[in-house]
């Protein structure tokens, strides 16, 4: 019996989660790695971080299609999967603030707001309740990982007049993401709300 449910984590949704969370410090080292400046010229190391997030990405859809089409939605991928989203989400934005492409405001804004749904997350956790993820939730994740693979590839442009409007354009992206973010943070609060006010009498 422990087997059976040893071997239930072993789906093949499960597994591309894992896979997202061990590619997400070794894209970081790459990116590192190729962290250089803009010059004149398309930089093919800058590109290939591009891509390699790009990859990232593409691995937070393929898991929950996984999942839901097979019919093996289980409770270690819907505990790892979000896990698997922060993580991607906020190394990219650290990387971004280290050269300069995006704002410390955005890294603070989506932090809190993570921070504040696993801690109400937890509240409703103990009154027996899971409160589903949103719409709101989802087009924050898309909006903020579609921003953000916009500025890693800005950074593969050489110096010019097409880079700068492209950066412009994803770092208004960016700011979308953001307002996404304290929208979907307060729908969330609002949902959880009535557990909340429980505990505290």
């Amino acid at each position: 019996m422990a087997d059976k449910r040893m071997g239930s984590i072993w789906t093949p949704a499960n597994i591309v989660t894992m896979v997202r969370v061990a590619l997400v410090p070794l894209w970081l080292l790459f990116a590192e790695l190729t962290a250089t400046t803009q010059g004149d010229s398309f930089s093919l190391g800058a590109f290939g971080v591009f891509v390699g997030y790009v990859l990232i990405s593409i691995t937070d859809k393929l898991d929950g299609y996984l999942a839901r089409s097979r019919g093996e939605v289980t409770a270690f991928g819907q505990f790892l999967d979000p896990i698997a989203d922060k993580l991607a989400v906020v190394v990219a934005l650290v990387f971004l603030l280290e050269v300069h492409l995006t704002n410390a405001w955005v890294l603070l804004v989506i932090v809190a707001r993570e921070f504040l749904v696993s801690g109400l997350r937890m509240v409703v956790a103990s009154e027996g309740v899971v409160v589903p993820a949103s719409n709101l939730g989802k087009w924050k994740t898309a909006v903020t990982m579609l921003a953000i693979c916009g500025l890693l590839f800005v950074r593969a442009l050489p110096v010019g007049q097409v880079a700068s409007v492209m950066h412009i354009a994803f770092d208004v992206l960016m700011w979308a993401a953001v307002l996404l973010t304290i929208w979907s943070g307060v729908d969330y609060f609002v949902k959880c709300w009535p557990y909340v006010s429980k505990k505290a009498n």
